[in-house]
């Protein structure tokens, strides 16, 4: 019998990959929660073969691509510009959002416009999977799958995988 080859995994975490950010969602009853923020905690797993080097990816270089992603979004408004009751106008100075019995202006260099319907933690762990898999090189042709955490708050997190590209 053929065996498998082994499956191997690296992981970052720890305080070096922070979020600070405010948000609101919109519920399933359509209500909107009032604009809050978090300090989220990430973590990120990258699974491949490995490279003839015998790594799947250096942890430096996972950790600072991971850094320099959260930098972007870090102290800024998350903004949904992909939901369908909420309206998104960015101008060169002011970004205006409103959505059903609700408006909020912010300065336009507060905030990050995300290609997401909703801000959720499911969500933005996903854009940050996605955004990850995008920045990592996957040398030889080795397909990555990405699995990013996104703790909101102590002992509530979402988890998002992706497998490898085609």
């Amino acid at each position: 019998m053929e065996q498998s080859p082994p499956s191997h995994r690296i992981r970052v975490s720890g305080d070096a990959l922070l979020l600070s950010a405010a948000h609101f969602i919109t519920l399933a009853d359509g209500t909107c929660e009032p604009l809050h923020g978090h300090n989220y905690r990430i973590a990120a797993e990258v699974a491949a073969r490995l490279d003839e080097h015998e790594l799947i990816v250096d942890f430096r270089v996972l950790e600072r691509r991971l850094a320099a992603i959260l930098a972007e979004l870090d102290h800024a408004v998350l903004l949904p510009t992909g939901h369908p009751s909420i309206r998104v106008a960015p101008g060169e100075v002011e970004v205006e959002v409103t959505a059903p019995g609700r408006r909020w202006v912010f300065p336009r260099s507060d905030c990050r416009l995300l290609p997401i319907r909703n801000t959720t933690a499911e969500r933005l762990a996903q854009y940050l999977a996605e955004r990850l898999r995008a920045a990592l090189p996957s040398g030889g042709g080795r397909p990555l799958a990405v699995q990013i955490e996104l703790e909101e708050s102590p002992g509530r997190a979402a988890v998002c995988e992706l497998g490898p590209e085609p």
